[in-house]
């Protein structure tokens, strides 16, 4: 008969997931390292992961019933879908996001798991109740990475990424806290910072030489504030012309972290729940300007493009219409220009001088917003000193 936790741990794999259990204490090393993330201001703008620090370290504080962690990781190295014909199909989207929103296609097993693990907790005793469970898909204050090599489920590679032989770096975390006794061998509490999974990177920095904008550090720490992924995805406003350089062809996210790393190239499997759509993997950037903001919504419901939205994609497509440095697409840039969203316009006029179009910037230099006129101001070769006081983002 198995026991409770292998029996949970049996039932996510049945469902596809990698899984494995670590105790609830995070090593010191570990817990150093996330502070050291945050003090040095690593995480740039994504204010979220400085909050509830102490909860983050150690979920009991939150959770005193949990005593273990059941770390769920969905492999997505799926293929290429193709590209699907017509539109203006330019620009790259990180693997993760070929697929409908992770999130919702991860919540029903993580529910499904919840109800499991309480049915074991059953044949357990607590002072906090019988069977507590709770899942999260990385919206809650955890160390999913963290977790995951404490668990035995990889090494922190140097891309800072969980990273697994068989499976490359290709890895959607979850976690589902427990009040499960851990099996046997395992300590409950844990001061070390050794993984059971061996570190395999050796003496490889292809991630670290790789990252267009040098976000990499060869102890696998990232700073998000070069990081192209945040800037894409997390950066609400206005991105300095100077930063475009390094973020390429990336609409969304970045891979090329991953892309250039020898186990990812080994990487074939994904999770069951995730197909990609050709749609998502190469969209028609057009719809990031034609379509309203409604209509953006609805177009791509259930799909990480949400996150952005509308208007960030389309400041992002502009970033990879100037790299790419095509004049034949000033009149999807010309159209930029008088979007609703001072945000597109700052970014179009940029693109427009980049592509050798000074007219924009010149209409858009007495422009309502006062950020937009500065921006025209400054790429007119104005001294942003005296270019007024519009706010750069």
């Amino acid at each position: 008969m198995p026991s409770p936790a292998k029996l949970l741990q049996h039932q996510a794999e049945a469902r596809g997931f990698l899984a494995a259990f670590a105790p609830i204490g995070l090593p010191a090393e570990t817990q150093l390292r996330y502070r050291a993330f945050i003090e040095n201001g690593n995480h740039a703008g994504m204010r979220y992961l400085e909050k509830n620090l102490e909860e983050r370290l150690d979920p009991r504080r939150r959770f005193p019933w949990a005593k273990s962690v059941l770390v769920l990781a969905a492999a997505h190295a799926y293929p290429d879908p193709g590209v699907p014909p017509g539109g203006l199909r330019l620009g790259r989207v990180a693997r993760y996001a070929w697929v409908r929103d992770y999130h919702a296609l991860i919540a029903p097993q993580l529910r499904a798991l919840e109800e499991v693990a309480r049915g074991a907790g059953l044949e357990t005793t607590s002072p906090y109740g019988l069977g507590e469970a709770k899942g999260y898909i990385d919206h809650g204050p955890f160390l999913e990475r963290g977790y995951g090599v404490l668990a035995g489920l990889g090494w922190l590679g140097k891309n800072s990424m969980l990273m697994r032989m068989d499976g490359g770096s290709y890895l959607t975390l979850a976690v589902l806290l427990t009040s499960l006794e851990l099996e046997a061998g395992l300590p409950e509490e844990t001061s070390g910072g050794s993984s059971l999974y061996p570190d395999r990177c050796g003496r490889c920095t292809r991630c670290v030489k790789g990252c267009p904008t040098g976000a990499l550090s060869p102890d696998g720490m990232l700073d998000a504030r070069k990081c192209v992924s945040y800037w894409t995805i997390e950066h609400r406003g206005f991105i300095a012309p100077e930063l475009w350089q390094g973020m390429g062809e990336w609409l969304l996210g970045c891979d090329i972290c991953q892309e250039v790393c020898p186990w990812n190239s080994k990487a074939r499997q994904h999770w069951q729940g995730f197909e990609p759509e050709a749609e998502l993997a190469h969209p028609d950037i057009r719809q990031f300007f034609e379509l309203s903001s409604h209509a953006f919504a609805k177009r791509f419901q259930g799909t990480v493009f949400l996150r952005p939205g509308r208007t960030r994609m389309a400041r992002n497509a502009l970033i990879v219409l100037s790299n790419l440095g095509d004049e034949n697409h000033l009149s999807l840039v010309r159209k930029a220009s008088s979007d609703a969203s001072p945000l597109v316009r700052a970014t179009a006029l940029h693109t427009a001088i980049r592509l050798g179009e000074k007219s924009i910037a010149d209409k858009l230099s007495t422009d309502s917003d006062p950020m937009v006129s500065y921006q025209a101001r400054v790429a007119l070769g104005e001294d942003p000193a005296t270019a007024g006081n519009g706010l750069a983002g």
